[in-house]
């Protein structure tokens, strides 16, 4: 019988925020608040319904809800039962979320009422799923939670666990093909949370959660429990509300992508609001150009902080901090700008090539990564996951490169290189450029079907609300910043890019048509 190690589980960190100031808003939305005292009990009564009703530690439980208080509260009081959280985005299409549900052998449903429409198509194509659970709703066709929790007492249990005993099961992107399941024990959690006190601690820190909680976002919040967070849920991205929240809950500490953070810089109101209180301002998930980083510094404060990590990593395996970014405008380090920091203190990062051998700065590869805070690896899925974890390091399947000084550079993913004229392609170089332009909102850059050069460069844009390009003025301005191979060949306008739920642009979304019905794919 293998021996039991004492273990730190992520709800003991909910804990010590709890036993920092009971009283304290944990959870704050348009419906009202929860102290973390409140969400304690909650969650203890929450355990011992799912022991009255045979629901036991290791079951699959999906939250499937827009940010809300009492749908996190569920999230809360499914980590501390020992069940493993399934977050499932309320963007997916009915068929992804059924694919994820069923993949993931999810035996719980927690749900919104406003989807009780997709809920009752999801139950049809699920028969594992044995209980349904409304949030919000006291009638409807399945219980509420405030009736499945009648009578139960507010405190259970402890549930032990083991450092390698899954609490969160996460979806991969899935932006080339199904999404996997990423399993997260508490032995990667606890070493986020180790790093998150390291790089981001603040006394009484205002938490805004206006990116989905079934992604980073919502990762952040449990992250930040041991600080005693207020975290402030926004029902989907408005520029005006979260300018707005942020002025009136004093936010310190706040995460958006970056297609969101160029939706603020545009709007005509960012410069109306007062921004003094924000402390930690992240726009990881994807590189930002610098002159739009540059800008945001101007208008929110030297509060930008960006790293590189994702679903499978956890978060900032590379910090870029707020005082390193605001250096490198003060010095014109345009340069700088472009990198997502450097390696942390609890990770190891190396630039690795194709035969497997770690590479000197400046020598580009792709980046390869150790730590204690990296996934157990894909649910039911040992192919992939040999293939990312091959040699003794998590694959990132990113190309990169590091400086002398030990900052990391993204180049891009190294799936989406376009190979044109026998030359290599990074998309993400093009589109750093384009988004400059004043008119551009965001862009998409692909490799499509060529029968001289195998593929060529195609830019797809969305132009900011209001503003007017054409193919001629933006060919121009591409030539005064790209080498010639790198030149869009051709251009394409449309009103809006296809993102994912985490608002990344989705690259291969944009590309899978042009390539539909080929064998070869580049």
């Amino acid at each position: 019988m293998s021996e039991r190690r004492p273990t730190l589980r992520l709800i003991d960190f909910f804990d010590k925020g709890a036993a920092r100031d009971p009283d304290r808003a944990f959870l704050v939305d348009d419906r009202g608040a929860c102290t973390y005292g409140e969400t304690q009990r909650f969650s203890h009564r929450l355990v011992n319904a799912f022991r009255r009703e045979g629901i036991d530690p290791g079951s699959k439980v999906a939250v499937y809800s827009g940010n809300a208080t009492r749908a996190f509260e569920c999230v809360i009081g499914v980590i501390r039962s020992g069940c493993i959280w399934v977050p499932v985005s309320i963007r997916n299409t009915v068929t992804e979320t059924v694919y994820v549900l069923n993949n993931t052998e999810t035996r719980v449903l927690f749900y919104s009422a406003a989807f009780l429409t997709q809920v009752q198509e999801i139950l049809a194509a699920c028969p594992a799923i044995r209980h349904c659970i409304c949030t919000d709703a006291e009638d409807g066709p399945h219980p509420s939670v405030n009736a499945f929790i009648e009578g139960t007492a507010e405190i259970s249990d402890e549930v032990p666990a083991q450092p390698e005993d899954i609490v969160t099961l996460f979806s991969s992107g899935g932006t080339t093909g199904n999404p996997k399941g990423v399993m997260m024990p508490h032995r990667a959690w606890e070493a986020m949370i180790a790093g998150s006190q390291r790089l981001i601690w603040h006394d009484n820190p205002i938490h805004l959660v206006a990116a989905p909680m079934t992604h980073a976002a919502g990762g952040s919040a449990l992250m930040m429990t041991p600080m005693g967070a207020t975290n402030i849920m926004l029902q989907g991205f408005d520029p005006v509300r979260v300018m707005g929240a942020i002025q009136g809950h004093r936010v310190t500490h706040l995460f958006l992508p970056p297609t969101a953070v160029y939706r603020l810089l545009s709007h005509p109101l960012v410069r109306e609001y007062d921004y003094s209180s924000l402390r930690y301002f992240n726009c990881a998930s994807a590189p930002m150009a610098p002159d739009k980083l540059k800008q945001a510094i101007d208008i929110f404060g030297p509060v930008m902080m960006t790293g590189l990590g994702s679903t499978e990593m956890g978060v900032n395996i590379t910090f870029f901090s707020p005082a390193e970014i605001a250096q490198a405008v003060r010095e014109g380090n345009d340069k700088r700008l472009e990198s997502c920091g450097r390696v942390t203190l609890f990770s190891r990062l190396e630039i690795m090539d194709d035969e497997g051998r770690l590479l000197p700065p400046g020598e580009t590869g792709e980046i390869v990564a150790r730590s204690n805070q990296i996934m157990k690896g894909y649910f039911r899925n040992d192919e992939e996951t040999a293939r990312a974890m091959a040699g003794g390091w998590y694959h990132t399947a990113d190309v990169g490169y590091k400086d002398a000084d030990g900052y990391v550079y993204l180049i891009d993913r190294k799936r989406d290189i376009i190979i044109s004229g026998g030359f290599n392609i990074f998309p993400s170089e093009i589109e750093k450029v384009i988004v400059t332009h004043p008119a551009v909102q965001e862009c998409a850059v692909i490799g499509i079907p060529d029968a001289d050069w195998g593929e060529s460069v195609r830019a797809v844009i969305e132009l900011k609300a209001g503003q007017q390009l054409t193919v001629e003025e933006i060919a121009t301005f591409c030539r005064k910043y790209l080498s010639s191979y790198k030149l869009p060949k051709t251009y394409e306008f449309i009103v809006e890019l296809p993102r994912s739920a985490a608002g990344k642009v989705l690259r291969r979304t944009v590309r899978e048509p042009w390539w539909q019905g080929r064998t070869r794919r580049i």
